[in-house]
């Protein structure tokens, strides 16, 4: 037994029944004619050989009663493969379109808490002997980078323990909890000053800065009303895009910017096109971009994470004065993360009650209106550097996205693969008619940067990549 970290624990109390806090995990596979026996029972198997090597699929959520404390992690129960591998088939041959609206669908519907906090989809029916694996996996489980060193593990690409016999932890029982909780209070009062002494070293260094940095610098302005930002839906709608890795270097290096400035950038030109078509007029926008501060790579469960609020130059025509703009709006997040310091809400996340944390996301999640931290999240998740395979079967791509929160309809996550750039865009039911009207934006919008910048606005075609529909 192990208790979720306050962070963890406010991902898990942040769930109400129109917003969902799982994350969605794509894997393509590419199987080999003389591996068509590859089929779900086969993939189970594989599975059920690795639930050793990921070890989050093994846990289960137990609540304290009467809310007296953060929930904990049973660490070793049955798992019911049967129940959390399913089978799915798509009207041949399939293609992205097809694979996202089937993706929207299971993104739709929370996952059981009675159950691991996970579930996986077989589909079949993909064009070009493909298949997609699909995960849903609890944000309280795993953050990006936990998920991405989850995944390698999935796919053999880190070094993992050998298997042994499979351990089931007995429940605990009511006395049990109370009394661990009742210890764990007392430990959490005793980190009170550390956590105090943390915030004013970072007070402290805001004032001193050379910079003057100012609250300012933290949160720029408040997120204007936008046609994304309102009470959400139950239904999820998915789409995605993939382009070359090194038409993003290149256009990054031509440009003086990383390739998160490029996403940064593509992802602000997109959204001033969908601004200036849904409200007629566009104005810069505040994005919440993940920030992790734990980078272990033998790190597969847990949340690590804070977000820098970046302001994105909506307003702005010119594509290279967007990516500027990101560059510096980014720089300057990043100096006020380390300044106040990368812990702090995740410090003080273990000291939020959770009955009155669960009631407040209620509240949250059923208002109509402005969202009045952010517009929306914007992810740039560092991915696999190499090929990996599942039951020998090889991923040709992997696409990855978080969760919606309560007040924004959009989500834009992009993971990088070997040599492709993966965008996945999420949306509830009424942000925008088509969610890939963002994906096609931002490839427009990265021509268009491109065009601008002198390149060549022919784009590399990724040969991996799946049928278009």
């Amino acid at each position: 037994m192990k208790r979720l970290s306050g962070w963890d624990s406010v991902l898990l109390y942040s769930e109400t029944p129109n917003v969902h806090m799982h994350t969605i995990k794509v894997a393509i596979v590419e199987i080999d004619p003389e591996r068509r026996d590859f089929n779900i029972d086969s993939f189970r198997e594989v599975i059920g050989a690795r639930l050793n090597k990921l070890e989050p699929f093994t846990y289960q959520l137990v609540d304290i009663p009467w809310k007296f404390h953060h929930p904990m992690w049973r660490e070793h129960c049955e798992v019911d493969l049967d129940y959390h591998i399913r089978p799915m088939r798509l009207p041949e041959p399939g293609g992205r379109r097809e694979l996202d609206e089937a993706i929207g669908q299971i993104a739709s519907t929370p996952l059981d808490r009675g159950r691991p906090l996970w579930e996986m989809y077989f589909i079949e029916g993909l064009a070009n002997d493909r298949v997609a694996v699909v995960g849903k996996i609890h944000h309280a489980l795993a953050d990006g980078v936990a998920s991405a060193n989850l995944m390698a593990r999935g796919m053999d690409l880190l070094p993992t323990p050998e298997s042994g016999p499979p351990i089931t932890d007995p429940a605990p029982t009511k006395p049990q909890l109370l009394r661990s909780a009742f210890a764990d209070h007392l430990r959490q009062v005793a980190k009170l000053p550390g956590t105090v002494r943390y915030t004013a070293r970072g007070i402290n260094r805001v004032r001193r800065s050379s910079r003057k940095l100012s609250p300012e610098l933290t949160m720029p302005f408040t997120p204007p009303p936008t046609f994304i930002n309102h009470r959400i839906t139950p239904e999820r709608r998915f789409a995605t895009a993939i382009l070359a890795l090194a038409d993003i270097k290149e256009a990054g290096k031509r440009c003086g910017g990383t390739i998160n400035d490029v996403v940064l950038a593509m992802s602000t030109g997109a959204l001033r096109t969908l601004l200036l078509r849904y409200d007629g007029t566009a104005e810069p926008l505040l994005a919440s971009v993940p920030a992790s501060f734990d980078f272990s790579p033998d790190r597969i469960s847990g949340n690590y994470f804070t977000g820098l609020m970046v302001a994105l130059p909506a307003d702005l025509d010119d594509p290279l004065a967007r990516l500027h703009a990101c560059h510096d709006n980014a720089v300057s997040a990043k100096e006020a993360f380390h300044l106040v310091g990368p812990e702090l809400i995740s410090r003080w996340s273990a000291y939020m009650p959770p009955a009155a944390t669960e009631s407040f996301f209620r509240w949250a999640s059923s208002r109509d209106g402005q969202n009045k931290i952010l517009n929306l999240p914007i992810s740039n998740v560092p991915g696999p550097r190499e090929h990996g395979r599942v039951g020998g079967a090889l991923v040709t791509e992997i696409y990855s996205v978080g969760p919606l929160t309560a007040g924004s309809g959009l989500n834009i996550t992009v993971w990088s693969y070997v040599d492709q750039l993966n965008i996945s865009v999420l949306t509830d039911g009424a942000t925008v008619k088509d969610p890939h009207e963002v994906t096609e934006a931002m490839v427009a919008d990265f021509i268009e940067l491109r065009r601008a910048a002198g390149i060549s606005e022919e784009l590399t075609v990724v040969d991996a990549a799946m049928a278009p529909a």
